[in-house]
């Protein structure tokens, strides 16, 4: 176990130096010039000058990136020029609402999405699989952008029985209670896509799965319905269900960006809105790695999780 959790770590590195790569490359693609933005149409050339050098746009773009890199292995994420303060602070400001939100999400999903997997498949080609797969099919094509906004109107402004918009009341808000209040919404819109997916795949394991000889051979030593299904059956299935599982995590991450911006939660996904139409492109690229990070993390927890449950996966 410990030499395959070295090997996926070693895996790791290569994965988050093309990311670094190509962040800043995309960040450079992008036209206009990033002085001329922070300062203004009215700035003059010399304080451009001086913007440019301080920010190092005077350098060639390989030695830049490699100024970038260096900084960030150290732990120096540079200055938010917007801002007006050091970028990891923001990032690390804005993380835990992003996490919570996103790991929020990720739960819901994988509970009603393993749930509705199962019941689906052990109820094949039944009414209540017809019922799922309808509903899973919905999910699955509904833009999450469009799904919050039909919530906002429904359950924050015609019942008025959730928030419409941020993580806690603007007056004497914060508590636990306050903010699971303004999480259920966005948590929700977020997860319904990723719980379709998680689902149709869990249906198709678990069918392939109950097809097996060793389930019917449980089943005819009278081996209780329900031990047979969640002991012996998705017990098995769980281990090409679990990478699944994964993959959606970066969906939840990803999509967590135009979600924030629906629910005006205070994220990191917002703030990397806000950092890209000021052209603040230290932010964007700290904010861009560190959430590529984390989703590298994610992944590697999965894979982990698939090795202890069938330790013959090698790679």
């Amino acid at each position: 176990m410990f030499v395959y959790i070295l090997k996926r770590l070693a895996y790791m590195i290569p994965v988050l130096i093309g990311i670094s790569v190509i962040v800043f490359l995309i960040m450079e693609l992008i036209p206009g010039d990033p002085a001329q933005a922070i300062l203004g149409s009215y700035a003059t050339p010399e304080n451009l000058a001086r913007l440019r050098e301080s920010m190092g746009l005077d350098k060639p773009i390989v030695q830049r990136y490699f100024i970038w890199l260096s900084n960030i292995l150290h732990g120096d994420f540079g200055m938010s020029y917007s801002l007006e303060r050091p970028v990891s602070d923001e990032i690390f400001d804005r993380l835990f609402p992003t996490l919570l939100l996103a790991g929020s999400s990720l739960v819901l999903c994988s509970i009603f999405g393993l749930l509705a997997g199962i019941i689906s498949a052990v109820k094949q080609y039944k009414i209540t699989d017809k019922v799922i797969t309808l509903f899973v099919l919905i999910g699955i094509s509904t833009p999450s952008f469009w799904l919050g906004l039909i919530l906002i109107l429904s359950f924050a402004i015609k019942f008025n029985i959730f928030p419409a918009s941020g993580m806690t009341d603007i007056y004497g808000g914060g508590g636990f209670l306050d903010i699971l209040h303004h999480l259920i919404l966005p948590s929700f819109t977020l997860a319904v896509v990723a719980t379709g997916v998680i689902a149709r795949l869990t249906r198709s394991a678990m069918l392939e799965i109950l097809r097996q000889d060793y389930i019917r051979t449980a089943r005819a030593k009278g081996i209780d319905e329900r031990k047979v299904i969640f002991k012996h059956a998705f017990k098995n299935a769980l281990v090409g269900i679990i990478p699944v599982i994964g993959i959606q995590a970066g969906f939840v991450i990803g999509g967590a960006v135009y979600i924030e911006m629906v629910f005006q939660w205070p994220g990191i996904g917002r703030m990397l809105v806000n950092a890209i139409l000021t052209r603040d492109i230290l932010l964007v690229q700290g904010g861009v790695v560190v959430v590529a990070a984390i989703y590298v993390l994610i992944n590697l927890t999965a894979d982990i999780l698939q090795h202890v449950l069938d330790p013959r996966i090698k790679t």
